[in-house]
């Protein structure tokens, strides 16, 4: 049984000193393996907490009332559509604070195409007095775009006083984007 190695795998001609590095190869295909492991963990770990926290949820003015009643809301940034009620509007020029209140625009597709398209849907949603509608309170330059029936795309922040402190203003004339709706969140 000399120059053989027996059944636990250590080699009875070699040194003591030397039995531990019997298979090189073996030792550094496990490092390997475990550094590669190790590399594909830390990226799904930063993909996955950097999309958690810049995670935006779209939702319509109703939705957000009624997960804002629900207490869903509570501390997260959102993303709001709704129809510009024109005599809302409130601007100081010196403070650079607007105000204006949206109304309701159904988030379906098809829904907007049966009520006659966006410009049909958005000229409705001002002209009902019982739809759910939102204060928006946003600090910036006054939009160019911002007027009655304008759709208003906002980020931000609903507080606990029920106003929408929007950080950003998106406004869409409705005679220019007729067919363009924004996809909405699934509740």
């Amino acid at each position: 049984m000399q120059g053989q190695t027996n059944y636990s795998g250590v080699n009875n001609d070699m040194p003591e000193e030397n039995q531990l590095e019997t298979n090189p190869q073996s030792s550094s295909k496990t490092k390997f393996i475990i550094g590669g492991l190790l590399i594909v963990a830390a990226i799904i770990y930063l993909i996955a907490s950097s999309t958690s926290k810049s995670a935006q949820y779209f939702l319509t003015v109703e939705e957000t009332l009624q997960k804002s009643a629900a207490g869903e809301l509570d501390g997260r940034n959102l993303r709001i559509s709704g129809a510009v009620i024109g005599d809302t509007i409130q601007y100081d020029s010196e403070t650079l604070k607007l105000t204006f209140t949206i109304a309701h625009v159904p988030g379906d597709n098809k829904e907007i195409k049966a009520e006659g398209g966006l410009a049909a849907v958005l000229h409705n949603a001002v002209s009902d007095p019982d739809r759910p509608r939102l204060q928006v309170i946003y600090e910036g330059p006054l939009p160019d775009l911002l007027q009655n029936e304008a759709q208003a795309i906002i980020t931000g922040y609903l507080q606990e006083d029920g106003v929408f402190y929007a950080d950003e203003l998106l406004l869409k004339c409705p005679t220019k984007y007729e067919e363009a709706v924004p996809g909405q969140a699934g509740g």
